[in-house]
């Protein structure tokens, strides 16, 4: 969930290549999953129940508009987790970003559903998505844009050998590093909830 009660300002992190991936196994029950066609209905209500989008519709015509052109791609790098009952419960994309002539490996739309966050789910979804990843882009520099509502998966990416950075950026995202700092110092060394 987005923590909307403290300011928002953009963070950029790197993870430079060569950092080992932890081993998150998921719990029993849960199994990730690729898209298939049809997904995209349970991708948006999963954004959308974190907050990402006001509603699933609207969830639903950015991804339609976005990434729905690409069906090859997101087979491949959109990657889901399910429950027992095959409901998917979180998503995270293994995707990237043109950065002038160059294209970043990026990870996209990482969430969780409330009720099934703190079981370890979401870590096992970004490592599966940084093996992904790299498998796909080979072992490099990998971004991702985030900001301070999400305070807490910037604890979780640092778990992966993401960083924050200073003064570079990606994609066309903002980077408000010395806005963002002291918010993120506040919130991660009180430990919030």
């Amino acid at each position: 969930m987005l923590d909307r009660s403290v300011p928002y300002f953009n963070v950029i992190m790197k993870r430079q290549p060569g950092r080992p991936i932890p081993e998150c196994p998921l719990p029993a029950g849960y199994a990730i999953a690729r898209f298939i066609p049809g997904k995209e209905e349970s991708w948006a209500e999963i954004e959308a129940s974190v907050g990402e989008f006001d509603s699933a519709g609207e969830a639903i015509r950015y991804f339609r508009q976005t990434y729905l052109p690409l069906p090859d791609e997101l087979g491949k790098r959109l990657l889901f987790v399910e429950n027992e009952r095959g409901e998917a419960v979180g998503t995270i994309m293994c995707w990237w970003d043109h950065t002038g002539g160059r294209r970043d490996p990026s990870v996209h739309w990482f969430a969780v559903k409330r009720g099934f966050q703190g079981l370890g789910l979401g870590k096992a979804l970004v490592a599966a998505c940084l093996r992904e990843m790299i498998g796909l882009e080979g072992d490099r520099d990998i971004y991702l844009h985030t900001q301070t509502w999400s305070y807490k998966a910037v604890r979780l990416y640092s778990q992966f050998g993401f960083e924050i950075v200073r003064d570079e950026t990606f994609g066309s995202y903002a980077n408000d590093y010395d806005r963002a700092m002291p918010i993120l110092d506040m919130l991660l060394k009180l430990g919030r909830e």
